[in-house]
């Protein structure tokens, strides 16, 4: 699969699966073997069963309001970048996630490595640089 579309793909699903918590669709979009960075200094979650694990975990107390990423930017050797944003409350008290991933495709189009860089802030905001999100 080129990895344009395997990038588009990406994205569209994420945003679909993150607002609905849909650990299933999400999974679906990762090769069996895939790693997994959620943050710079955590260990990597290595396999679909660690990701699931990961995903459940994070979702948990977590009520989405909206999820947005940006169009990917597609590199060489099968790499993609997208920027996401996600309005979500936990345990009552409104948040906004904002970050980017970073993710390497296989041939047939799963991720193999993904790599994610967030940050969260109090309350519901929109980055100060919106340049992705027009």
């Amino acid at each position: 699969m080129e990895t344009r579309a395997a990038a588009e793909r990406f994205v569209a699903v994420w945003t679909r699966a993150w607002a609905a918590h849909d650990v299933a669709a999400l999974l679906e979009l990762y090769a069996e073997d895939c790693v997994h960075r959620s943050m710079p200094f955590r260990e990597p979650h290595r396999g679909r069963d660690e990701l699931a694990a990961y995903l459940r975990w994070s979702f948990a107390g977590e009520r989405v309001t909206d999820v947005r990423f940006s169009a990917p930017v597609v590199g060489q050797d099968g790499v993609a970048v997208a920027e996401f944003r996600v309005l979500a409350e936990a345990d009552g008290a409104p948040s906004t996630l904002a970050g980017c991933v970073f993710v390497r495709f296989d041939d047939v189009g799963r991720a193999v490595e993904t790599r994610d860089y967030w940050h969260t802030t109090e309350g519901h905001k929109e980055p100060a640089d919106q340049l992705f999100f027009r």
